[in-house]
């Protein structure tokens, strides 16, 4: 059932954990508990088993944990208007609107998902927030063959929660590959219908991973985005937020798997 709801980013080597501890993530458990969806302001503080997400653009969204760390996904090098520098940035694709070649020096951690002839391969520990890869591989630019492991899956283990970012995944993982993602607890899934794989795809990769929590992204018209949420409203729930960010714990996962629709917004 459709119902309305208010709710309110070199190679980077790990590094000493400071001194907040991260909450022991559970990627293989599923939660239990119903909490309503809190209202969230990019920046406010977060209570300690509670982490922020906010949708900023395209295939961008910013992660925010209790302790003050920022992750983006799919940098780009713009958030928006305020000055926000994330302790880890992901560039998810060698792709202009998920990479920039010109990123902000000050950024301490850029985790490319990909690498020149070979497989990249991050378990950066920040102590609160640990972040993980899974590469894929994605077709060649102009559709003939592949380009092995040109993408990558990244996982954010943070307050508890594993928040999986599936990228520009060309191709639906393999044995291996679902394996090594285990448990998302909230799923960041590409919606386009073909730029990505195609919604059928697509929909099969949601339904096999099964997150409490499923946030749409990178569609580029309504058109897609509808069409991804009539056919799984028969076995998730669907629930537009009419905002661009969410504060989630562990505790406050739905029971029933839920396609969280935000809308996006630069951070200003």
């Amino acid at each position: 059932m459709i119902r309305t709801a208010l709710a309110t980013l070199a190679l980077a080597v790990p590094v000493a954990a400071p001194a907040q501890e991260r909450t022991p993530s559970h990627c293989i458990a599923l939660a239990q508990g119903l909490e309503r969806v809190v209202p969230a302001a990019f920046g406010d503080p977060l209570a300690e088993d509670r982490v922020r997400i906010r949708y900023v653009h395209h295939a961008t969204f910013l992660i925010e944990t209790p302790g003050g760390l920022v992750a983006a996904t799919d940098y780009t090098g713009l958030l928006g208007q305020r000055d926000v520098v994330p302790d880890v940035a992901t560039m998810n694709n060698a792709h202009s609107t998920h990479w920039t070649d010109l990123p902000d020096p000050r950024i301490p951690h850029l985790l490319p998902g990909w690498q020149e002839g070979g497989r990249a391969e991050h378990h950066l520990d920040l102590g609160e927030m640990l972040v993980r890869n899974v590469p894929t591989d994605v077709r060649s630019r102009w559709g003939e063959g592949i380009r092995k492991d040109g993408n990558s899956i990244f996982v954010f283990e943070v307050a508890g929660l594993c928040i999986g970012h599936l990228g520009h995944l060309h191709h639906e993982p393999d044995a291996a590959q679902y394996a090594a993602l285990g448990r998302l607890d909230v799923l960041m899934v590409p919606v386009d219908g073909g730029y990505t794989v195609g919604l059928e795809t697509m929909q099969k990769v949601v339904r096999r991973l099964r997150s409490s929590v499923v946030l749409p992204m990178h569609w580029f018209s309504g058109r897609s985005l509808e069409s991804f949420l009539g056919e799984m409203e028969p076995e998730f729930e669907v629930v537009r937020l009419e905002g661009p960010e969410i504060e989630l714990s562990l505790a406050s996962l739905p029971r029933r798997p839920t396609i969280m629709v935000l809308d996006p917004a630069w951070v200003d």
